[in-house]
C-alpha cells in the first residue's frame, strides 16, 4: 500500500503543541507533539514527532492514540491512515492524557500553513554522546548496563558493540532559500534527564532548541528516533558528576546544524509513502529461558560462603590488602621483628583475611549477578503472560516509508538494536537511506538473532515479545519497502 507523486512542486506546512503534563509535577522543559504535513499534487504525508516514550505500550499515550490520530485525520482532513507517521523520541516525559486531540490540533494548523518548499537531504555525525549499553563478556555472554542493576566487573569485559553516529537529514527551505524544517533522525536512548530533576524531553529537545534558535526565524526541527535499542548516552553510569541530558543536546543540535548548512536544495521533490502490513511470530520458547534463570538463580544461592566479615569489617580490610599486599596489617618492621624472633602472627592473620575478603567479593558478585537475573526473569514473565493471553497469535504491526526527494527512511514499531539499522543502511541503494524505530507502535525490544539467543539475559532479550526468526521477516519487508520508495 501506498502513494507516490513525482510532481514539481512540493509544500510543507509545520506546527506544535505543548503535551506536558504541568499538574504531574515539577518541569525542567516542555515537550511537543510536532506536525510536518508535505503535500507534492495528490499525495500528502504527514510525519508527527512526538517527546514520549512511546507510541502506545508502555507510557501516558495509550494503544489507541494512533487509531484515534489517524481517524480524525481521515475524517476531517482526508488524509489516510497509510500516510501518517508518529515517532515517539521515547524520552521519558510526562505528558498530557489528551495528547492525541492536541497532536491532531497540531497537524491541522500545519495544513492551514502550507507553502511551497524546496528539499535537500545530507547527514551529519555526533559520536560524543552515545555508547552501546551491551558488553560482551570473556565467557561468550553478554550483559545490558541499566541502572536497575549493578556493572559488570572489568576484568570479565572483552568488548562492547557498536554504535551509529550517523544524523540523517532532510532539510526544507522556503523558496527564497531560508530555512523551513529540519527533520535529524539519530540513535540514542534519551533517559540522561537534567540535574535539577523535573519533567524533561531530554537530549532530543534540547538539540532541537538550538536547531530553532541558530537556523533560522521561524524553523522548526524534528527529532526522529533511530534504532536506539541498545543505545544509552554516553557515561550513563557515572556517579562523579550529575547527568545532564542538556550538554548532550547542545552538541547533537551543533552537529546536525553544522551539516544541514551544507545541504543544497532543489524543487524536483518527489513524494512516496509506503505502509505494508507485517506479521510476526511471537515467542514460543519462554518456559525453557525462564526454567534457565531459574537454575542460575539455584546454583548462586549454592554459591554463598561463610565468612566473618560484614560491610563494616570488609571494607578497611579489602583497602589495607589493596594499598599494601605485601604488609597490609602492620608496617613492615613489624613483620620482621617477628619474623626475627621466629613468630607468623600478622602473615598468619592476612591469609585468614584475604581469604574472608575473597569470600566476601564472591559473594558480591553473585549478589550482584542474581540482582540482574531478577530484573530480567521479571520481564519474561510478563511477556509470557502477554502471549499466553494473545492465545500465541502473530504480532501484527506494520512498516513504514517515506522519501522526499533524496531523502529515504523505513521506519518500525519498536526497540530495533542498532545493528539493524546499520544493517539495512549498508544494503539500501539510496545514497541517503536512514531508519527509525518507535514508530506508529510500540513491539518492545526487537534484538537480532544472536542477541535474542544470549545467555547472559539483557533487557533486550528479555523485554521481548517476538522469536528469534522475525529477524528474517523484517529483512525481507524493509528491502521490498525501500524498492518501492526508490522505484523510477
Amino acid at each position: 500500500m501506498g502513494t507516490v507523486s513525482n510532481a514539481a512542486q512540493l509544500l510543507a506546512g509545520a506546527a506544535k503543541v505543548d503535551i506536558t503534563d504541568r499538574a504531574a509535577g515539577p518541569v525542567n522543559d516542555p515537550s511537543y507533539a510536532k506536525a510536518l504535513v508535505l503535500k507534492d499534487g495528490p499525495t500528502t504525508v504527514v510525519l508527527v514527532t512526538v517527546d514520549a516514550v512511546a507510541i502506545g505500550g508502555i507510557g501516558r499515550i495509550g494503544n489507541d492514540y494512533l487509531g484515534n490520530v489517524r481517524a480524525a485525520l481521515e475524517r476531517e482532513l482526508g488524509i489516510p491512515p497509510a500516510s501518517v507517521l508518529v515517532n515517539a523520541s521515547h524520552c521519558h516525559s510526562i505528558v498530557r492524557r489528551d495528547t492525541d486531540a492536541l497532536t491532531v490540533q497540531a497537524v491541522k494548523e500545519a495544513v492551514k500553513n502550507l507553502v511551497p518548499v524546496r528539499a535537500g537531504a545530507g547527514r551529519g555525525r555526533e559520536d560524543r554522546i552515545m555508547e552501546n549499553r551491551r558488553l560482551k563478556l570473556k565467557d561468550g555472554s553478554e550483559v545490558d548496563l541499566r541502572r536497575a542493576y549493578a556493572t559488570p566487573r572489568d576484568e570479565d569485559v572483552a568488548s562492547v558493540g557498536p554504535v551509529d553516529a550517523e544524523i540523517g537529514l532532510l532539510r526544507l527551505d522556503r523558496m527564497d532559500g531560508r530555512p523551513f524544517a529540519l527533520v535529524y533522525n539519530f540513535a540514542c536512548h534519551p533517559i540522561h534527564g537534567v540535574p535539577a530533576g523535573g519533567n524533561t524531553a531530554d537530549f532530543p529537545g534540547f538539540a532541537s532548541k538550538v536547531i530553532e534558535e541558530n537556523f533560522g526565524e521561524g524553523v522548526m526541527a524534528f527529532f526522529v528516533q533511530g534504532c536506539a535499542g541498545d543505545i544509552n548516552p554516553s557515561l550513563y553510569k557515572a556517579t562523579s558528576h550529575p547527568h545532564d541530558a542538556e550538554a548532550y543536546g547542545n552538541l547533537l543540535g551543533l552537529s546536525a546544524l553544522r551539516a544541514a548548512r551544507g545541504i543544497k536544495t532543489a524543487e524536483a521533490a518527489p513524494l512516496r509513502v509506503v505502509r505494508e502490513a507485517v506479521s510476526l511470530p511471537r515467542a514460543a520458547d519462554y518456559e525453557k529461558r525462564i526454567a534457565a534463570i531459574e537454575a542460575e538463580q539455584a546454583r548462586l544461592l549454592k554459591s554463598f560462603k561463610g565468612t566473618s566479615l560484614n560491610f563494616k569489617a570488609f571494607l578497611p580490610l579489602f583497602l589495607q590488602h589493596k594499598l599494601s599486599p605485601d604488609f597490609p596489617g602492620y608496617h613492615n618492621h613489624g613483620y620482621l621483628h617477628e619474623q626475627s624472633q621466629g613468630r607468623d602472627a600478622l602473615a598468619k592473620l592476612d591469609a585468614e583475611n584475604r581469604a574472608n575478603i575473597e569470600a566476601y567479593l564472591q559473594n558480591i558478585q553473585a549478589m550482584e549477578r542474581l540482582q540482574h537475573l531478577q530484573v530480567n526473569l521479571a520481564l519474561l514473565k510478563m511477556h509470557q503472560a502477554r502471549t499466553i493471553a494473545a492465545g500465541n497469535a502473530a504480532l501484527e504491526t506494520e512498516m513504514s516509508g517515506l522519501r522526499v526527494g533524496d531523502f529515504v527512511m523505513v521506519t518500525f514499531p519498536g526497540e530495533l538494536t542498532v545493528e539493524l539499522g546499520l544493517a539495512v543502511k549498508k544494503r539500501a541503494a539510496g545514497k541517503f537511506t536512514f531508519v527509525a524505530g518507535y514508530t506508529n507502535g510500540y513491539l518492545f525490544y526487537l534484538p537480532t538473532e544472536a542477541q535474542r539467543k544470549n545467555t547472559g539475559y539483557a533487557q533486550e532479550d528479555c523485554d521481548c515479545l517476538v522469536a528469534p526468526e522475525w529477524r528474517k521477516i523484517f529483512d525481507e519487508r524493509t528491502d521490498a519497502v525501500l524498492k518501492k520508495l526508490n522505484a523510477p
